[in-house]
């Protein structure tokens, strides 16, 4: 429910409760801050679904400019100057807008805060948009289509990271292989170990989503050749990620070696084959990981997937401790 505010002068003006939406994206963060703060890229994907920018100013420094002229689709020019109140690349980025009308006028105020934070094979955006309804039988409406408006926004950037990392667009084909190699040793032993691997409860600690922000949907394990382990949710910007393996060789104590699929929605982004391996040394084990992928139709992994598996590894040390 609104509520009003009273401005220095005196006078009320309306408040809507904040937006917040959610996105992730399959690129590394530095790749996605810099699509927020390179007028070069904003020009590309910074309005809604019909709208395009043919102009803008970002100046990536507290106190520097971030401009946005917006056409809409009726042909009519849309202002919106705004003002970067914090900047720390690449994991904030805080933006006090001003969309204004055809005299110059601001409309609302649009408080922005984005955080980029790391996310299992890329980067999730969250935004929270405060509004201050300046010119509130004007403003009313817009605000109250900006989720609609933020969503295909957001379609557009996911298109925009796309092409950023030499990507195809629908329906143009292309894979690009990665390899990567990763080790950690845990002050425990490999029977530790590999119950934090094959167990589900044990690694249901370890291997899932950000708490808060992400929704399991299904989760089922069977470690065993030809067994299946598949795991998937929902983050809160709606979209949908699915780990889908099959096991091809458990040596117990020793080495596990699987395949994967990993999915976006109904979007295949890359196969995989995995080895771990377990070399036990005392009360320590050495966990060596070496991944083979193949990344599908533009999600070309420029490393995210070697980021975080690492993440994951710490994530195990970090369970092995509880």
């Amino acid at each position: 429910m609104s509520h009003e505010a009273q401005t220095a002068a005196g006078a009320s003006v309306i408040q809507p409760p904040p937006l917040k939406i959610s996105r992730v994206f399959h690129a590394p963060r530095e790749m996605v801050f810099k699509a927020w703060t390179s007028a070069e890229h904003v020009m590309r994907w910074f309005s809604p679904e019909g709208c395009s920018v043919p102009e803008a100013v970002v100046e990536p420094r507290v106190g520097g400019r971030f401009d946005i002229h917006m056409r809409l689709p009726n042909g009519a020019a849309h202002f919106n100057p705004g003002v970067i109140i914090e900047i720390t690349p690449p994991s904030r980025l805080v933006i006090d807008m001003h969309p204004a009308d055809d005299d110059g006028r601001p409309l609302f105020r649009a408080y922005t805060e984005i955080d980029f934070h790391e996310a299992l094979g890329g980067t999730r955006v969250e935004v929270i948009q405060t509004y201050t309804l300046l010119q509130p039988m004007v403003a009313a409406p817009m605000v109250g289509g900006a989720p609609e408006g933020w969503r295909t926004t957001l379609d557009k950037l996911e298109r925009e990271v796309i092409a950023m990392r030499g990507g195809a667009e629908t329906g143009v084909r292309s894979v690009v292989h990665g390899v990567f190699h990763l080790e950690r040793t845990y002050d425990a032993t490999a029977a530790r170990v590999w119950k934090a691997l094959t167990d589900e409860t044990a690694k249901a600690k370890w291997f899932a989503g950000t708490p808060g922000t992400w929704t399991l949907v299904e989760r089922q394990m069977d470690v065993r050749p030809g067994g299946r382990e598949r795991l998937k949710g929902r983050w809160e910007s709606g979209l949908v990620t699915t780990f889908d393996a099959t096991y091809h060789d458990v040596v117990p104590l020793e080495r596990l070696v699987y395949s994967y699929e990993m999915h976006m929605d109904e979007k295949k982004i890359s196969v995989s084959l995995a080895t771990m391996q377990l070399k036990a040394a005392g009360s320590k084990t050495t966990l060596l990981v070496t991944e083979q992928g193949a990344f599908l139709d533009g999600y070309d992994d420029a490393g995210s997937r070697e980021h975080g598996t690492g993440l994951l590894l710490d994530a195990i040390g970090a369970s092995l401790g509880e």
